[in-house]
């Protein structure tokens, strides 16, 4: 449910391919990546992963291990919502330049839907691959401990630092007015902090009390889901010294 229309894996390339997010472990989905790479007429030498999240990174060792490519990417963090199997044989870190066969990747690194999380931009193409950290059509969704919303809104406007024409997201499509999304995302965020310090008051009051205040335009299924994104906007809150926390529950 979470994935949209599930999430993209991308070959890039021109002596060789890289392969960006090879997505869960589903092996006819792995086997169309092998015929792609085949059609294409390069082997797969690379697999990047944007974040361990386990919709991103789990199908990689199967991958690997059919095409002996080796992995590159971000260290897992340790928060019981990652891909355990994910290991790196190099880690990857914000500014590095990777070769992927006659193109470059710059590692952007863009915490916030995740600690560990990476995007990469590919420099002749001024073309962003954004994995979680934004996609088309939805917000994401912002889990602590490892993610942070103080974090996901700084990343967005460390974007604006750089030359970025189309984005190529997780899930769903290309995003081709990415600063105007940009924009938009960090607009909604505020927003959304906004009727957060709004719904609050003296008393004390549960996340899962507050979500039907401040995600009262979300439908009540995903509100499980929205508490994640609301004690994260709660936390950045908290540690700006503008909400109280005691006992579990948020006040002004």
């Amino acid at each position: 449910m979470m994935t949209g229309p599930g999430t993209n894996s991308y070959l890039v390339g021109d002596r060789a391919l890289t392969v960006i997010d090879p997505g869960p472990v589903d092996h006819e989905h792995t086997q169309a990546l092998l015929h792609a790479a085949e059609k294409i007429g390069r082997p797969i030498e690379q697999i990047l992963v944007t974040h361990t999240h386990r919709d991103h990174s789990p199908g990689a060792r199967e991958l690997a291990e059919a095409s002996g490519a080796r992995l590159l990417g971000p260290d897992v963090p340790d928060d019981g919502l990652q891909d355990e199997t994910w290991a790196p044989e190099r880690r990857l870190r914000h500014g590095e330049r990777i070769d992927c066969g006659g193109t470059e990747l710059e590692v952007i690194a863009t915490p916030g839907h995740v600690g560990n999380h990476l995007c990469y931009l590919m420099v002749d193409q001024n073309l962003l691959f954004t994995g979680d950290h934004l996609i088309q059509g939805s917000t994401v969704v912002i889990a602590p401990p490892s993610g942070s919303m103080a974090a996901y809104m700084d990343s967005l406007a460390l974007l604006r630092d750089y030359r970025i024409d189309l984005m190529a997201p997780g899930h769903g499509d290309v995003i081709d007015d990415p600063m105007a999304t940009v924009d938009k995302t960090l607009a909604h965020r505020r927003d959304r902090e906004r009727k957060v310090v709004e719904a609050l008051d003296s008393d004390p009051i549960t996340v899962q009390e507050l979500v039907t205040r401040v995600y009262e335009d979300v439908p009540a299924f995903l509100h499980g889901v929205a508490c994640l994104s609301l004690e994260a906007h709660l936390i950045k809150l908290r540690d700006e010294g503008r909400v109280s926390h005691t006992g579990g529950k948020w006040a002004v």
